[in-house]
């Protein structure tokens, strides 16, 4: 089984929108023996907020073993040529490196493929939050035609159980025959072994001076001042993924989308509640897009996408929902900008003013959010990044600079006395800040 370094679970906040009353499978008893322990957490991991993300105890290991399995087995597509590990490598933090993902014969989607790592953590999945859970995000890639190409969830169970091997371990891990919600349930109990922690970062925010460079320290002040990156990526030990899982038009996609003509057109076509039918229009239609939109249908949604978790961001390029930024230099070029003006562009999206300076010491801050199991494939991607660092297509100094355009209100300078403490308080015995 594929294990990767342990990270501090997300807050009571975040998980809140969780539905985690499936989190070992749609009902029926607990089949595959004794209760595993918990992991031995590392320090700085919140016990109790594990706890909150396996409510039940950490899946049993022929449950996980089993999810492993389905998870890496190519005979689930309906041509045998497809895994979810094709689009979510283990091997590379659990993305692909494509900017939008291929599946079967081929085919390739609107949307890129986000890692699988901490994804035990998010309050939706998917880059529109169509699925709930990871058991609902397991179910709908293997029915999706351009992704595994299954017809049905019929035509799943009655390949599976043509295989020699499915049988009796379905029987095994859960007391009865082959199931489609117990098929997801073992996949979403791989997928919640797969949580990752102890960056450098960590180790400096809980004390350790050394453990980032200077340069990445100047990053991080900038991050929580000028850059603005809080706004949206706030770090604290009740949410360490850098992410408020919320929606946001950023702009991407108004590089090439009229958005009022496809919202209307939206509004004719899709179902509310149909996952499938959201599922498909967002991987293969020109309505994707529209992003949460298609969710929700509601206009402040238009071209607005789950922001990501920045956790082992050096190793998941490309960036964006639909992989159209190949560095982070091209993403901080991006906000650097203000984005992509569009009627319905976040209110908080406008232009940043750093340096070229400045923007490398907040790339090597990101890249201080790296965790051991990725660190070697993430210093090997980001020197393939800092070869393309002077082809920069984002690039608009003039507007980030206001020497043109909207100039908007610059965030102030950080102080550097003391940055890891800036936009960020612990907490003593007493209550207090230290």
């Amino acid at each position: 089984m594929r294990r990767v370094e342990f990270i501090q679970p997300a807050a009571v906040g975040v998980l809140g929108g969780l539905v985690m009353s499936l989190a070992f499978g749609a009902g029926g008893s607990r089949a595959d023996g004794e209760a595993a322990k918990p992991p031995a957490l590392p320090a700085g991991v919140s016990q109790v907020l594990y706890e909150l993300a396996v409510p039940e105890g950490p899946p049993e290991a022929a449950r996980i073993a089993l999810g492993d399995k389905l998870f890496n087995d190519k005979r689930l597509s309906a041509d045998d040529s497809t895994s979810c590990a094709t689009c979510h490598d283990p091997a590379k933090g659990f993305v692909d490196h494509k900017p939008q993902s291929e599946g079967i014969a081929k085919q390739r989607g609107q949307r890129n493929s986000p890692t699988v790592l901490n994804a035990m953590f998010n309050a939706s999945q998917f880059w529109d939050g169509r699925a709930a859970t990871l058991e609902d995000q397991a179910k709908l890639p293997i029915l999706n035609p351009i992704e595994m190409g299954q017809k049905s969830p019929e035509d799943v169970v009655a390949k599976l159980k043509g295989l020699p091997d499915y049988p009796e371990l379905f029987q095994k891990v859960f007391g009865r025959e082959i199931d489609y919600d117990d098929m997801a349930a073992a996949i979403a109990a791989f997928e919640r072994t797969q949580f990752s922690g102890d960056a450098p970062f960590d180790r400096f925010i809980l004390g350790d001076s050394n453990a980032i460079s200077v340069k990445a320290k100047r990053g991080w002040a900038l991050f929580n001042g000028k850059g603005r990156c809080n706004e949206c990526h706030a770090f604290s030990l009740a949410n360490p993924l850098f992410s408020d899982q919320k929606f946001h038009n950023i702009g991407i996609a108004a590089h090439k989308t009229d958005f009022a003509e496809r919202a209307k057109r939206a509004l004719g076509v899709v179902k509310s509640g149909d996952l499938k039918q959201i599922d498909e229009l967002a991987l293969q239609s020109d309505l994707s897009e529209l992003g949460r939109f298609l969710v929700t249908k509601r206009q402040n949604d238009v071209g607005a996408f789950k922001t990501p978790t920045l956790r082992n961001i050096a190793a998941t390029g490309p960036y964006m929902h639909d992989g159209s930024l190949n560095t982070l230099w091209d993403v901080m070029d991006h906000y650097n900008k203000g984005g992509v003006a569009n009627p319905y562009l976040d209110g908080g999206i406008q232009r940043l003013g750093l340096s070229e300076a400045e923007i490398d010491d907040t790339v090597a801050f990101l890249e201080t959010l790296t965790s051991p199991g990725v660190a070697k494939f993430a210093t090997e991607e980001m020197t393939k990044q800092r070869a393309k660092r002077t082809v920069r297509p984002e690039r608009d100094e003039a507007t980030a600079m206001g020497r043109k355009g909207n100039l908007g209100d610059l965030a102030p300078n950080p102080d550097l006395k003391n940055p890891a403490e800036i936009g960020f308080f612990t907490v003593g015995s007493e209550g207090g800040r230290k």
